[in-house]
């Protein structure tokens, strides 16, 4: 006998408790999600530890070694929106599972490689699989959490995860390494997408959907290809140039077809994203804030991680070691500041100050030299980045998902990813030119030598970190502009069916 919930069922209590997808599993729910959104999120880190060892092993130059990055970041870029709407369409619990086996059996390729091409072909694959799973991930938070008393916990402790992933992948990353081997850190994600897997299968009830509308192939296309575009000319930028003709006609064709896709989304009747998700500006100005901190995060993880090898000596797992103070801040200020601060002073106060934290923290880092000491001149920078970022991201993953219709939540969940990427993308590109300009002038007024040459990495690092925390400034001054002030409205619930 199968039961039909009605909207927001699952956070109402109205349920059978023992049924799959109740109200009484909603917390093992959130276990579930929480486990996989970690796994994507990690592994846009864990790779990067372990490519020198993989280039080694495998025999690939330093100019091929990027595509093992571009390449999962093209895939996972480019078709987020089209995995949003798919979820949409055929069910959020069929989208996830599909992307956890996908994705875990991409990295079972990627983990036993012979060759360059086949390790590219399973990070476009990761790639292609973490497009269908990360929305799923949040919009199956979304609708399954629609208590306003229930929602601001839950999204805290999946922004913890998600805010932490970058950090653990580092340190994961450096341990599998040194300890096992660099295929290790491909085959590590079979172990956190089977347990997400088992969770899944058990815990999440399929979706009664009563309607398909069909899918905006039009939109699809051109969307898809906008969003691959503009990756691509700002992958294309850090082994080239902003000058060079491809970077150039790639970031120009992105852009035109963005302004394409967006007339064809306001006339069709079934858009691939409905413009009334970006219209509102509460939504609107979440998404924002998403790009913000996609642009400032990789500016910390990257730069900060060249400072601590390059310039401190430090081992790789040392390195990870060192931003468990932040991991430990973002998870202090996620789960507590949606429910504690939110409530009190709203979600504009609660960005806005967040950005202005994490900014300080990032000022601090400015200060780094040769010889500076992690407990007093790295450590606090990083406990005030943690804190800022945590309530940030919390509060707008909340924001970004507000008073979405439950057929929507797939491609509103697509957007958030979509923002961080995107804004990642164009945080390297720009930070990698910043860095060189800044090496460059402070070789050629000092004298020549290995001094000279070492402090000039330091001044390179330092210069992102002050650009990183100028977009944490404009973080918060957009985020008071737009976001209204009131409490994020909850999403609607799904109907499920149980089993």
């Amino acid at each position: 006998m199968s039961t039909t919930y009605d909207r927001g069922a699952s956070a109402s209590g109205t349920s059978d408790s023992g049924r799959r997808g109740s109200h009484a599993v909603r917390w093992w729910v959130l276990g579930v999600l929480g486990t996989a959104q970690l796994m994507v999120t990690l592994d846009a880190t864990v790779v990067n530890i372990a490519l020198p060892a993989a280039q080694h092993d495998l025999g690939f130059s330093d100019g091929s070694r990027q595509w093992v990055i571009t390449g999962y970041a093209l895939a996972f870029g480019s078709l987020l929106l089209l995995g949003g709407r798919l979820g949409d369409l055929f069910g959020r619990r069929t989208t996830f599972i599909t992307g956890l086996v996908g994705f875990a059996g991409a990295s079972v390729l990627g983990g036993a490689a012979t060759g360059f091409d086949v390790l590219v072909a399973a990070r476009v694959t990761q790639g292609l699989f973490a497009a269908l799973l990360a929305p799923a991930a949040l919009s199956l938070l979304s609708v399954t959490f629609s208590d306003p008393r229930e929602r601001p916990k839950a999204f805290g402790v999946f922004s913890a995860l998600a805010g932490a992933g970058g950090a653990v992948g580092l340190l994961l990353g450096g341990m599998l390494t040194q300890w096992a081997s660099w295929r290790w850190v491909m085959y590590v994600n079979v172990v956190f997408a089977a347990v997400a897997l088992v969770g899944a299968v058990l815990l999440l009830a399929a979706p009664a959907v009563a309607r398909r509308p069909a899918l905006d192939l039009p939109g699809t296309l051109v969307g898809s290809a906008a969003l691959f575009a503009v990756v691509y000319g700002f992958a294309h930028v850090e082994s080239t140039s902003w000058t060079d003709p491809v970077t150039l006609g790639s970031l120009i064709v992105g852009v035109v077809l963005l302004v394409v896709f967006v007339r064809l989304q306001a006339r069709v009747a079934h858009p691939l994203l409905p413009l009334r998700l970006v219209l509102s500006r509460a939504r609107g100005g979440s998404y924002l804030t998403v790009f913000v901190i996609g642009m400032g995060m990789f500016s910390i993880f990257l730069f900060l991680t060249y400072y601590l090898e390059a310039s401190l000596g430090y081992s790789p797992i040392r390195t990870g070691l060192a931003f468990l103070p932040m991991v430990a801040g973002i998870v202090a200020a996620s789960t507590t500041a949606p429910a504690l601060l939110l409530p009190r002073v709203g979600p504009k106060v609660v960005i806005s100050a967040g950005f202005l934290v994490a900014a300080s923290g990032m000022a601090l880092l400015t200060r780094l030299e040769l010889d500076s000491a992690y407990a007093a001149h790295i450590m606090p920078g990083l406990i005030l980045l943690g804190l800022g970022l945590g309530g940030v991201m919390a509060t707008a993953f909340q924001g970004a998902t507000a008073g979405v219709r439950h057929e929507d939540a797939g491609v509103a969940s697509a957007l958030v990813n979509t923002g961080q990427q995107v804004g990642g993308s164009i945080s390297t590109a720009l930070l990698t030119t910043v860095a060189s300009s800044a090496a460059t002038d402070y070789l050629s007024s000092h004298e020549p030598g290995a001094l000279t040459a070492a402090r000039a990495g330091v001044e390179s690092y330092t210069a992102t970190l002050a650009w990183g925390s100028g977009f944490f400034v404009v973080g918060a001054v957009l985020a008071a502009l737009l976001i209204p002030n009131a409490p994020p409205a909850p999403s609607e619930g799904e109907p499920v069916i149980g089993h």
